[in-house]
């Protein structure tokens, strides 16, 4: 963050971002111990709240009232609440939930990224995925459950907005690979009631998909299609959508699951990809660079990549058309067209 013209520099951006894993851990361990879905009733005093969460006296207050000054709770007297945002995304019990992303970065993320200088040193993966990669992921129900339902806090409101911008009207039937819970298949379908589409992934995650469908009365609309972009040919559609994929691998499986898109989507079909589109420039969506970082911290190849890379890699593919449009906050979507 630049100084004003003029005005002599001063430490404040590098000790806030130096420091930044303060605040970042306070409200992990909120997220946690399930302090916003506590306050979704209502507004609590002290001493009920703290007891209700098991907070030791010398802390509590001290922890309560960061989330205040961070701007997640709000305090009038000595009764605590919910923000709006935090009520309405914090909240456990509300379909609008995004902890569970949260919920992973403290149990899988937040340790390894403190050996990020060894991963920027080696290259090598410093994860609990470093050795088993994904295989190992999905061989552990209660740990599968918990990353699926990240990928859905990560995508929701950016599948929201897919539904909202893509041109819909012109096609028929969607297939969303990786599906994980299928959100971004539900956000589509439910905004979009002339859709069919199928969430396509390994067969571990059927019935965590089967469920989530079933929750949202979509069961009829939505199927799911078990198989391994890897081995399988993905399922035929009129739109095939990746979100969150490409950027796990290397850049030769990148390609590859490109063409096996190509290859599902008839004459006019789509192919949309959305992720943390890095800008072409490489200097202003750091969420996206981070992002990057972080697969370097999670996976053995992975990267993330800008979309004129995106878009080059469709256009060997064989797409005749390609587009990159903002959807919200760091994420866009690369569009093409067979």
């Amino acid at each position: 963050m630049a100084n004003g013209a003029g005005s002599a520099p001063t430490p404040d951006h590098i000790l806030q971002t130096g420091l930044a894993f303060w605040a970042c851990k306070v409200l992990l361990s909120a997220v946690e111990m399930r302090v916003f879905t506590e306050l979704a009733h209502g507004p609590e005093n002290f001493e009920a709240l703290a007891g209700r969460l098991g907070l030791h006296p010398r802390s509590a207050r001290d922890f309560l009232d960061a989330l205040v000054a961070l701007g997640f709770l709000q305090r009038a007297d000595s009764s605590y609440s919910n923000t709006p945002a935090t009520d309405l995304f914090l909240d456990r019990r509300k379909p609008t939930y995004i902890g569970g992303l949260l919920e992973m970065a403290n149990h899988r993320l937040y340790p390894p990224w403190g050996h990020l200088t060894d991963a920027l040193r080696t290259g090598r993966p410093q994860s609990d995925l470093a050795d088993g990669g994904f295989a190992s992921l999905y061989a552990d129900p209660a740990r599968l459950r918990e990353f699926l339902a990240a990928m859905s806090g990560i995508s929701r409101g950016t599948a929201s907005a897919i539904a909202a911008k893509f041109s819909w009207a012109d096609y028929a039937t969607f297939v969303d690979v990786g599906t994980a819970q299928g959100d971004t298949a539900s956000q589509i379908a439910l905004a979009h009631p002339h859709l069919t589409g199928a969430g396509f992934d390994l067969p571990e995650v059927a019935p965590i998909f089967e469920d989530h469908i079933a929750s949202l009365g979509l069961a009829g609309r939505l199927k799911f299609a078990s198989g391994s972009f890897f081995d399988d040919p993905l399922p035929s559609a009129d739109v095939v959508i990746m979100g969150h994929i490409l950027h796990d691998w290397s850049l030769d499986v990148k390609r590859m699951l490109i063409r096996k898109a190509y290859e599902a989507v008839p004459e006019g079909g789509a192919f949309i990809v959305f992720e943390a589109i890095i800008d072409d420039d490489r200097r202003t969506n750091a969420f996206g660079l981070m992002m990057s970082l972080n697969m370097l911290i999670e996976t053995p190849d992975g990267f993330d990549f800008t979309g004129a890379d995106c878009q080059g890699w469709m256009r060997e593919a064989g797409f005749r058309e390609t587009r990159v449009e903002h959807l919200i906050g760091p994420d866009s979507m690369v569009i093409g067209i067979k």
